[in-house]
């Protein structure tokens, strides 16, 4: 009975190091992803950086007068004055949907004592 129990003993520690040893593999994998995911998103951010600094270098307000005369042309843009915006109280919203009730009861032939309980 000893020699049984010995073997299953055996056994279980041998099955707990092969899923120790897994885990451990695992968890290393696991590590190497994140380690990979942050290097990413870091890129992803430094990309996004250089982004909007070419953005914000092209919007220069003088590169775009310039690029507005040079092409007047074509494009005939001219500068915006305060007269060529609207007040809110000219906007024209639209009106609210009318309710459509299809199934009215007629209660007015009813008497009011017929209604109290």
């Amino acid at each position: 009975m000893k020699t049984v129990l010995y073997i299953i003993t055996s056994f279980c520690v041998v099955a707990l190091a092969f899923w120790a040893y897994r885990e451990n593999y695992a968890t290393q994998q696991a590590f190497r992803d994140t380690g990979k995911l942050h290097s990413d998103i870091r890129e992803a951010h430094a990309r996004l950086a250089v982004l909007r600094a070419e953005w914000a270098y092209l919007n220069r307000p003088d590169r775009l007068r310039e690029l507005a005369d040079l092409n007047f042309d074509k494009l005939q843009l001219l500068p915006l004055r305060p007269n060529q915006f609207g007040r809110v109280d000219q906007v024209d919203y639209p009106r609210a949907p009318e309710l459509i009730i299809d199934n009215a009861i007629d209660v007015s032939s009813q008497n009011s004592e017929e209604a109290l309980p």
